[in-house]
């Protein structure tokens, strides 16, 4: 039998151990953190001049050292400082897919105090604008792809008085080129003098919103930093469980990131967490399963993952059966439901390695709950406890907290839990009360404590690890004039987990003739990221089924589009 948790996180997190625990005054809430943690983000960057030889960060034939990464990333803080005039707490824009510069621009902008705004690099450019116009940015950073959607709009930001692009072939107007901020910039191997407290902001991530536009999630230092120790902390605890006596690695660490950096999965929880360990991070243009085999293989990386579909997509590569993935020890997924026979599928073809599923959202910087190992292979439907400074309880609808086994909605508390939506105080309001997170998702606790995800409770779906709030997806289709009422729900699909679709009644004057699917598909790609457009739209003439609420019963439209 294991160790029960509560038992070891007293034993762990005791006066002199390394999980030692202490309680804070937080935003007038008194929360449980942990003693050692890293008190900012720019001490974590520091910290790596202990790994100064080795390699940091590998892109196709590219690949920079931990010194040589610093080196960048302060030559960059003092233009940021010197010509930019970034001061603390300015926002500064990246909209790049994960090339390595991305990391070197993050780490630049939070070892200053600036706010680092990582938006999605597949956002249209509506979506685009309203970000960057309600973070106030003055500062951004694109790759050539992004810099050209943005070019036709960085004048209607008056405040956006600096953009970089980089890996672009010819120059835009306004524009810096990469490669010469940097070459003319001082030679320099120390950051710029500033003080960063542990509470003070670092990251707004944009999260799709109920409404239909983006709500930005201000995290701090402290919530970032304390997770870290989380990750470490949880991982010591499975060990301990099983009768094992948690041990350093003896050699570098590598991980292989396929998940997009503007997301808290890739950013906090990958890259952050990686850097912190002196990991060899592995970057991947786009997620293609046999190219990742070959990656591990060759780079004899320890740890991949992402969400679910990607492992179970190297489970079926007939590379798997040529290559050696022997390196493999942790493969961690997360951010939409595992099928229950992974857990089996990773245990035979990777014996060696542990298996983790977890709970987290953009609101508790990635992580809230963890399932790992043995823990996973037990209970594959569980994702897991939590660490020992956060709080999990489940909540019925009057307020009441439920017992064991009873489902409600998952209520989150812990240093993680990010210090609110950027200039949203009535989302605030709903969100946050007394320190706790409402995280709109359903679910229980067993009576060993480990959480089960039953359901959602706010109406989004999940596409191949991107949350996409169907609101979004209406209101954009509403803006046609053909499109009288529409619901949006979620398909299922094996490899992205949902796929979007749409059911529209259109206008009487149109008629169903009068306005296609294809038109439509169209219409919201003009308006929103790809992914959100639907796949499939069915067109009638008649209302859509609602109850007695006026609510449109999307429980009988998705019986209608799978029959």
């Amino acid at each position: 039998m294991p160790v029960p948790a509560d038992l070891l996180n007293q034993k762990m997190t005791a006066p002199g151990q390394p999980f030692e625990m202490e309680t804070v005054t937080i935003r007038g809430i008194p929360t449980r953190v942990w003693k050692h943690a890293p008190a900012s983000l720019r001490q974590i960057l520091e910290t790596t001049a202990q790994f100064a030889a080795r390699d940091y960060l590998v892109y196709e034939d590219e690949r920079l050292t931990y010194a040589e990464h610093y080196r960048q990333v302060c030559c960059l803080a003092h233009r940021l400082v010197d010509e930019f005039g970034i001061q603390p707490g300015d926002r500064v824009a990246l909209v790049m897919r994960n090339y390595p510069e991305w990391p070197v621009v993050f780490w630049a902008v939070v070892s200053i105090g600036a706010v680092i705004v990582p938006l999605n690099a597949w956002w249209a450019v509506p979506e685009l604008h309203y970000a960057l116009a309600d973070s106030g940015v003055r500062a951004v950073f694109a790759d050539g792809e992004r810099a050209e959607l943005l070019a036709a709009i960085a004048d209607q930001l008056p405040e956006l008085k600096n953009r970089v692009m980089a890996r672009h072939a010819g120059e835009l107007p306004g524009w810096h080129d990469w490669s010469a901020l940097l070459a003319d910039a001082p030679e320099s191997t120390a950051l710029p003098d500033v003080t960063i407290g542990r509470d003070a902001d670092a990251t707004i991530f944009y999260t799709s919103g109920t409404t239909g536009k983006p709500k930005g999630a201000l995290a701090t230092h402290r919530n970032i930093c304390v997770n870290q120790i989380s990750g470490l902390s949880v991982r010591a605890r499975t060990e301990l469980r099983y009768g094992r006596t948690p041990e350093p690695p003896k050699e570098q660490m590598g991980q292989l990131i396929s998940v997009p950096l503007f997301h808290v999965t890739g950013c906090l929880a990958m890259l952050c967490a990686s850097t912190f360990n002196g990991y060899k991070i592995v970057f991947m243009r786009k997620w293609d399963a046999d190219q990742a085999i070959e990656i591990i293989a060759r780079e004899k990386l320890n740890s991949f993952g992402g969400v679910p579909s990607m492992p179970l997509q190297v489970l079926e590569s007939p590379l798997l059966k040529t290559h050696d993935l022997s390196s493999i020890r942790a493969i961690q997924f997360g951010g939409a439901p595992p099928p229950p026979e992974l857990a089996a599928r990773i245990k035979q073809a990777f014996p060696n390695a542990a298996a983790s599923n977890g709970f987290g959202l953009t609101e508790t910087c990635g992580l809230a709950t963890a399932n790992i190992g043995e823990d996973y292979q037990a209970k594959p439907r569980s994702v897991g406890l939590p660490p020992a400074v956060t709080d999990i309880k489940i909540v019925a609808e009057g307020g009441a907290e439920q017992p064991a086994d009873e489902i409600g909605e998952i209520w989150v508390k812990g240093p993680q839990v990010i210090k609110g939506y950027w200039n949203k105080p009535e989302a605030n309001t709903e969100t946050f009360s007394d320190g706790w997170l409402h995280s709109g998702d359903l679910g229980y606790l067993d009576t060993e404590g480990f959480l089960f995800v039953v359901d959602r409770a706010r109406d989004m779906l999940i596409r191949g690890g991107e949350n996409i709030y169907c609101i979004e997806v209406e209101n954009a289709l509403y803006e046609h004039p053909a499109v009288l009422d529409a619901a949006v729900i979620g398909l299922p699909d094996p490899v992205l987990g949902e796929l979007v679709a749409a059911t529209v009644q259109v206008r009487g004057a149109s008629g169903v003739s009068g306005v296609s699917e294809k038109e439509l598909q169209k219409h919201v790609a003009a308006r929103l990221a790809a992914y959100k457009v639907p796949v499939r739209i069915d067109l009638q003439m008649e209302p859509l089924p609602r109850n007695a609420n006026g609510k449109v019963m999307k429980t009988a439209i998705r019986e209608q589009m799978t029959r």
